[in-house]
């Protein structure tokens, strides 16, 4: 990536691409754990007396759910906040 590139005019599938793929060679479920907890869904589970602790299934499966929830289509009003997160876990762990 070129030091002109700015990440968040990346088109959004990209800039997720990167992210994860990043997240997932590091093994760093805590990554993917912390995009789940912004999303309504997760918020209404929370509400509803769910835990957060309670989020199961192999770090592929999570990976994958990710992949499908943080889809360009999925995200409508929150695009800029994960385009932000995105953006900053790329430059929090790339050289």
């Amino acid at each position: 990536m070129s030091e002109d590139t700015v990440l968040e005019d990346l088109p959004y599938e990209e800039l997720r691409e990167r992210a994860f793929a990043i997240a997932e060679e590091r093994h760093d479920y805590g990554f993917f754990l912390d995009l789940f907890t912004h999303t309504p869904a997760m918020h209404d589970a929370s509400d509803e007396g769910g835990s957060l602790g309670d989020i199961g299934g192999s770090f592929i499966e999570s990976v994958r759910a990710a992949r499908q929830v943080f889809s360009g289509e999925s995200v409508g009003d929150l695009e800029p906040l994960f385009r932000a997160r995105f953006a900053t876990y790329i430059r929090e762990h790339t050289a």
